[in-house]
């Protein structure tokens, strides 16, 4: 198999603004509401990027710690070559969600940009 060099970045943050009239649910599953992301973005609380090599069948995994009382935060993967496809599947201590493709979040843009929220809270640690 051809070796594919992506670019990705994958923000994932609490501390990001969507206007609520702009969000499009994408799935809801064990209290879990995923919502389309948002290009309006601020500094997240915490952000991931880098440049990886994958091939096709292989998972890249990034984790992030999430802490006791956040509701809401985003997942953006963007890997930019239009001729690569990407899938993202976000793993919860409690849930499983996706996997999401490209025009999960109502673009094709080689960009999978999502806010997950859980109005009980979500799930703390990694």
């Amino acid at each position: 198999m051809k070796d594919h060099w992506l670019a990705l970045l994958l923000v994932v943050g609490a501390a990001l603004f969507v206007p609520a009239a702009s969000a499009k649910i994408v799935e809801e599953k064990s209290g879990y509401v995923v919502t389309t992301g948002t290009d309006n973005l601020r500094l997240p609380e915490m952000a991931l990027s880098g440049t990886q090599t994958i091939s096709q069948g292989q998972t890249q995994s990034y984790t992030t710690s999430v802490p006791r009382g956040k509701t809401s935060f985003f997942a953006d993967l963007n890997w930019g070559v239009s001729s690569n496809s990407l899938a993202l599947t976000i793993t919860a201590p409690d849930a499983t969600l996706g996997p999401y493709y490209d025009a999960a979040d109502g673009r094709i843009d080689c960009r999978i940009n999502l806010r997950i929220t859980k109005t009980s809270g979500l799930e703390s640690g990694t």
